[in-house]
């Protein structure tokens, strides 16, 4: 890596995505309750989402202080630098509310609006991934890479739904209408996660409708950075109406279909 902006970026973003996890999986209490909900009464928040964003902001601000700030629990700010950190403290808040191991720190450094910089730590599964534009995809410092395309129909596919239950409803519609399609579906709960695996050639391919710039800034990267492609409905980069990565060859046949069968709408 020849930018020294980009590699302090990296260095920063890996720092603080090894704390954060550190303070997740070593802080969690025993009778770990919700703090509050967002979208709905099972869309939650606990303290520990709370002081893993207060530690990763705290800790970037202070080593770079003109860098502005996405946090999914508040933090925006707009900064000076051209920097803005995405931050989602803990993608996959019910998994780890219920002790379930797949939740994830991600972390993206956006530079003039482009994400530059990603890092996602699984403390769980002891897996640091991370991606610098035009660098390549890694996982515990191991490159890693999509995996060939198979035919649509033997391919794995995950996806997420929604705490609103009318909305969710129709999201298992469209699922019902595409796993016949497919080898199989898979649902993990973390948005970040099921990128990283679509990277790291555990998935073929995943979406997933209601995204937030925080659930996929630095997932997203790391899945474009080892060969997959990303986008939303066709001609659209991944966004709030629709997600999807995918290995080349499985991408587009699955764009297709989940625009056809209405997956970016409630």
């Amino acid at each position: 890596m020849t930018d020294p902006l980009l590699s302090e970026l990296l260095d920063l973003a890996l720092a603080a995505a090894r704390r954060a996890g550190e303070l997740l999986r070593d802080g969690r209490p025993a009778d770990l309750g919700v703090a509050a909900t967002k979208s709905s009464p099972i869309d939650v928040v606990t303290e520990m989402d709370i002081a893993a964003e207060k530690l990763i902001t705290g800790f970037l601000s202070e080593r770079r202080p003109e860098d502005g700030f996405l946090g999914e629990e508040g933090a925006s700010t707009a900064g000076t630098s051209g920097v803005r950190w995405v931050i989602d403290p803990l993608d996959g808040t019910v998994n780890y509310l219920y002790g379930l191991p797949t939740w994830a720190v991600s972390i993206a450094a956006e530079r003039d609006g482009e994400a530059v910089v990603g890092v996602v730590e699984a403390p769980m599964r002891g897996e640091t991934y991370r991606a610098v534009l035009g660098g390549g995809a890694f996982a515990n410092d191991k490159p890693v890479r999509c995996r060939p395309a198979p035919p649509l129909e033997q391919s794995l596919v995950s996806t997420g739904f929604n705490y609103v239950a009318t909305v969710r409803s129709h999201q298992a519609d469209v699922a019902q209408r595409l796993i016949p399609r497919l080898r199989d579906i898979r649902r993990s709960g973390s948005a970040a996660v099921d990128l990283c695996d679509v990277a790291a050639g555990r998935l073929d391919g995943y979406y997933e409708r209601g995204l937030h710039p925080w659930d996929l800034a630095a997932g997203d990267l790391i899945a474009r950075e080892a060969g997959a492609l990303t986008g939303g409905r066709p001609g659209q980069r991944p966004s709030y109406d629709l997600t999807v990565a995918a290995s080349p060859g499985v991408f587009e046949p699955l764009q297709s279909l989940l625009d056809e069968f209405g997956a970016w709408h409630d």
